[in-house]
């Protein structure tokens, strides 16, 4: 139980960094501190204590053993992915409206005109 709330609170430090953060690149920092809570949720969801890899060939072994879900470490696997393709996009676009604005400050951009 300890483990979720950790979790939860890492999760709000995330989402504070995005609502407070003027800067994109911390705005960027702060969505992926988001991302990893959701990440370690999902994979504690999946775990069981003493739980074996539900990847065997004899199903014998497989007799009164707990067994390891694979479905939240393939979704986890797969946001992974996503995420990644994301946050590169974002920090594209920043670079580029680095490169136009000369800052990286939301509230200075649109100030500007043009």
């Amino acid at each position: 139980m300890t483990l979720y709330i950790l979790c939860f609170i890492l999760f709000l430090v995330g989402l504070y960094g995005l609502l407070i953060s003027r800067n994109i690149i911390k705005m960027v920092i702060s969505l992926t501190i988001v991302e990893v809570s959701i990440f370690l949720m999902l994979i504690l969801i999946g775990y069981v204590s003493g739980g074996i890899a539900p990847v065997v060939f004899d199903s014998q072994v497989l007799e009164n053993k707990l067994v390891v879900d694979p479905l939240p470490q393939t979704m986890v696997l797969t946001a992974i992915v996503i995420a990644l393709a994301t946050n590169s996009m974002i920090l594209t676009m920043a670079i580029r409206i680095y490169k136009k604005y000369g800052t990286f400050d939301i509230h200075e951009i649109s100030k500007l005109k043009g």
